[in-house]
């Protein structure tokens, strides 16, 4: 039976690594952090998480930032303290799913940027290892985009920027800004909204705005969604207790060894810089060139989004910003439109992803933990139909290598594609295979659904494919 489990496994690798862009990677994301570690405990909760995903990614490296809450210093040593733990368990975590790096390089791509807060750390003699590390990665002889991932300030990435636009070509630098991806959870120095007017062709997920003066803005933003639906006694849908104390407690610091415990006690909100990087996780939902689309790190669409008085100032060209998702909750039993609930409507499946891979952190034994369900269809990721014809979809040849009885969930995502018909039914939509009616249209659109497949382990276990309907008249 063991040998069976892995050789499962391993055919599942296989098939991850080769599969088509949009349901699963084709290739690993090249993954840049900035973080203002020790503003508060979030930053390294959410460093604990992002190391047990970091088979996901090729990550280049981890830079300790300033920010609006962190003005005057850095903390390399908390990322360090971090990496450490994981150093410890990195062995185990490859039992259990191959790909990780190894303890030592990842201590060595661990740098600080200049401790200046924003705009004051940019400009002439302003470099520093952080930024230096930066452009070295970004110049690079790799055509894959880098995602920077800002969990604080980003004046790193604009000393990058400043530098470049003065020592290299103007062809070289577009060259090298048309690989930049940048999600930062919202404007935590003024050097953002500088970096956004004056390279306007630069990719960029924000909820424009700072934290100054009380920081009461924040709850506008997208990010809250990953547990702030008490955040300011606001009740968004979701279930609480999924990210507060007692149950991360159970899960994921008490007794799962030393990564898991390096997770701090909350103060404010679990983890707020998570979703800047929860939609690199390769679980055949996320497509990172498409934050439309939505995610387990949220859903935004491409506008000027219009001036409020918590921004450094109006913004001057589209960004990838806040969008609204209606989610049916099971807490509440009706439903809620917000930006939070792209977010939290994966919530479930996120946390309980989270705990198992802390749980592999924990054991050397594959059949002592939990493995994902791999999502398999029986047709491609985009079909074409005809207006009015009986379409099915079909989850067969899903499998899970714990052999693991599996459940399906069809959703129609009404808020991606252009045909978004909210009276369009499916029949046997909790089944292997779902069958829907194309909806009349007297032109081409799209429908976006999406199959998840959840396993009965302990934590139960999703994993998903897109699927994207193109119908005709």
């Amino acid at each position: 039976m063991k040998i069976k489990k892995l050789l499962i496994a391993t055919l599942i690798a296989i098939f991850n690594m080769n599969a088509g862009y949009g349901q699963y990677f084709k290739v690993k994301p090249r993954v840049f952090v900035l973080t203002d570690i020790e503003n508060e405990p979030d930053d390294a909760q959410s460093l604990v998480r992002f190391m047990t995903y970091t088979n996901h990614w090729d990550v280049e490296g981890i830079v300790a930032t300033t920010s609006c809450w962190q003005r005057d210093k850095t903390a390399a040593w908390r990322i360090h303290q971090i990496v450490d733990s994981y150093g410890k368990v990195r062995d185990n975590l490859e039992k259990h799913e191959q790909g990780y790096p190894s303890y030592e390089y990842m201590k060595s791509i661990i740098k600080s940027g200049i401790p200046k807060f924003g705009m004051e750390g940019v400009g002439e003699d302003q470099d520093s290892e952080g930024s230096d590390w930066l452009i070295k990665c970004l110049e690079k002889d790799d055509e894959r985009p880098v995602y920077v991932q800002a969990w604080g300030g980003v004046n790193v990435l604009a000393q990058a920027l400043w530098n470049m636009e003065r020592t290299r070509t103007k062809s070289e630098l577009e060259a090298i800004v048309k690989k930049i991806r940048v999600y930062t959870i919202s404007d935590q120095d003024d050097s953002g909204p500088w970096i956004r007017k004056n390279f306007p062709k630069l990719f960029y997920v924000v909820s424009p705005g700072y934290g100054e003066n009380g920081g009461g803005q924040y709850h506008f933003a997208t990010w809250p969604g990953i547990s702030g639906d008490k955040f300011h006694g606001r009740f968004d849908g979701p279930d609480f207790s999924l990210v507060d104390n007692p149950w991360l407690d159970e899960n994921i610091r008490k007794n799962h060894g030393p990564l898991g415990a390096e997770h701090p006690h909350t103060k404010y909100l679990m983890e707020g810089d998570t979703p800047s990087f929860l939609g690199l996780v390769n679980n055949g939902l996320n497509n990172p060139e498409h934050p439309n689309y939505g995610g387990w790190g949220g859903r935004y669409e491409l506008y000027i989004p219009p001036t409020k008085k918590y921004m450094y100032g109006p913004e001057t060209r589209p960004i990838w910003t806040d969008t609204q998702d209606e989610v049916y909750s099971e807490i509440t039993k009706r439903h809620h439109t917000s930006n939070h609930a792209t977010i939290w409507r994966w919530r479930e499946a996120y946390q309980h992803d989270f705990a198992a891979r802390i749980d592999w952190s924990n054991t050397a034994d594959y059949n002592m933990a939990n493995h994902p369900p791999i999502a398999k269809l029986d047709h491609a990721n985009e079909i074409t139909v005809k207006s009015g014809a009986t379409v099915q979809l079909s989850a067969k040849g899903s499998l899970d290598p714990d052999n693991d009885e599996l459940k399906y969930h069809w959703i129609h995502y009404q808020e991606v594609g252009t045909l978004n018909d909210y009276r369009l039914k499916m029949e046997n939509s909790d089944q292997m295979a779902m069958t829907f009616i194309a909806p009349k249209t007297d032109k081409a659109k799209t429908i976006h659904f999406i199959l998840e497949v959840t396993d009965n382990g302990v934590p139960s276990l999703t994993r998903y494919q897109r699927v994207i309907v193109n119908v005709f008249p």
